[in-house]
């Protein structure tokens, strides 16, 4: 809890008995908060600005103390919290380094043979030697993670820090995230890169105005979180209906118009829950129309099990207006294609939006199917390929 005040003289005249009149407001930045990390899992925090998830992270890191309630760590814990935390503009990256690794508890010998390695992954050359004032904010962040992860960390406390860094920079954090994970380090992390949480989170929490408002699978949390966003402009907040055929992991949408049955057909036009890579497929959606909409978009997007986003498409990307429906309207709507695949488990999202992209009912991970691939190729896509060689003679 914090105390806001509408000017600094209000909290000197709160110290003087003569004045008992109450001049702050308080405010629950975290409230009712419990949550378990174990040993080697990732934790992944997803929420708007302002909802709690730097504050949390601070409290388990020592930096603020809980207003009551208590946290137990049991671990050295590394944070990169805040852009540059810690360092003294005056000193080297290099200086900075081995200052952190002591605050930390290592030897200085310890963090002398660590820093080749600090030097290496950070990837910043010669500006290893001069001053961090003189770093751009990549720079900071890429030594800043990498003293982080070189102290032998067994909790690892990440805010947010990646998002300036580069395309390259980014992969080799991602990378450095499943060697720790393979190591058993515990790390709790804060992102609005979804996609990321879906991919390296054992599970997720989204906060909501201090409190958490969902937990558990990464993809569901992220799911919830992606529908309560986009529904903040919805009309209607009406559930859906019970007796419902559909499943969704969440649903969310202004409801102009609702989506009744989805399948998904193999080949022989027959509903499937395995498919053959390869094959051609059929996703077929039917709506009907509660409202009049001048423009409807329907559109589909497969999933792999990590959450990850694999292929997606809708009818305005794929050329077809559907022009004006009206209240009462029905449509079915197919799309086929070739399933590329690689063997792997895989979901089915399917929406109908307005032009301008809100949601009209938009259902995520609505069905989950399996690919077969007989060629048991690698990755996640299948592609056909064409191979050719010749013999050189030497």
């Amino acid at each position: 809890m914090f105390r806001l005040y509408r000017r600094p003289s209000d909290r000197i005249l709160e110290l003087f008995p003569l004045y008992p009149k109450r001049h702050h407001r308080d405010f629950w930045a975290l409230r009712n908060i419990s949550l378990t990390a174990e040993r080697g899992e990732i934790l992944g925090i997803v929420g708007p600005n302002g909802s709690g998830k730097s504050t949390l992270l601070q409290i388990v890191s020592g930096i603020l103390r809980p207003t009551s309630g208590r946290v137990v760590t049991a671990g050295r814990v590394a944070a990169l919290l805040e852009l540059g935390a810690g360092f003294n503009p005056e000193f080297t990256g290099r200086e900075n380094a081995v200052m952190n690794g002591e605050i930390m508890g290592l030897s200085r010998r310890e963090m002398e043979a660590a820093l080749p390695r600090i030097e290496a992954f950070a990837g910043i050359g010669e500006f290893i030697g001069r001053p961090v004032k003189e770093y751009s904010t990549g720079m900071y962040v890429r030594l800043a993670f990498a003293t982080a992860i070189h102290v032998e960390p067994e909790i690892l406390i990440v805010d947010e820090a990646l998002a300036v860094g580069d395309a390259i920079f980014a992969n080799r954090c991602i990378q450095k995230f499943e060697e720790l994970k393979e190591k058993n380090v515990t790390i709790l992390f804060v992102s609005h890169d979804l996609g990321l949480v879906k991919r390296l989170a054992h599970r997720a929490i989204l906060l909501v105005n201090g409190r958490i408002e969902a937990e558990g699978n990464p993809s569901d949390v992220v799911n919830r979180y992606v529908g309560m966003v986009l529904a903040q402009q919805q009309v209607e907040t009406e559930g859906e209906e019970e007796g419902s055929r559909l499943r969704p992991s969440y649903r969310h949408g202004d409801k102009t118009s609702k989506i009744e049955r989805v399948w998904l057909l193999d080949e022989m036009m027959s509903p499937a829950r395995t498919v053959i890579s390869g094959q051609v497929v059929t996703v077929r959606v039917r709506a009907q129309f509660n409202r009049f909409s001048e423009q409807t978009i329907v559109g589909m997007l497969i999933r792999n099990r990590q959450g990850m986003d694999v292929f997606g498409t809708n009818t305005r990307l794929e050329g077809k207006e559907l022009g004006p429906l009206r209240k009462g309207d029905r449509l079915e709507l197919e799309f086929r294609f070739e399933c590329r695949l690689t063997a792997q488990e895989y979901t089915l999202t399917v929406a109908t939006q307005h032009w301008d992209g809100r949601s009209q009912d938009w259902l995520d991970d609505v069905l989950s199917f399996r690919v077969e691939d007989p060629r048991g190729g690698a990755g996640v896509v299948s592609f056909v390929t064409d191979v050719r060689f010749r013999r050189l003679r030497s």
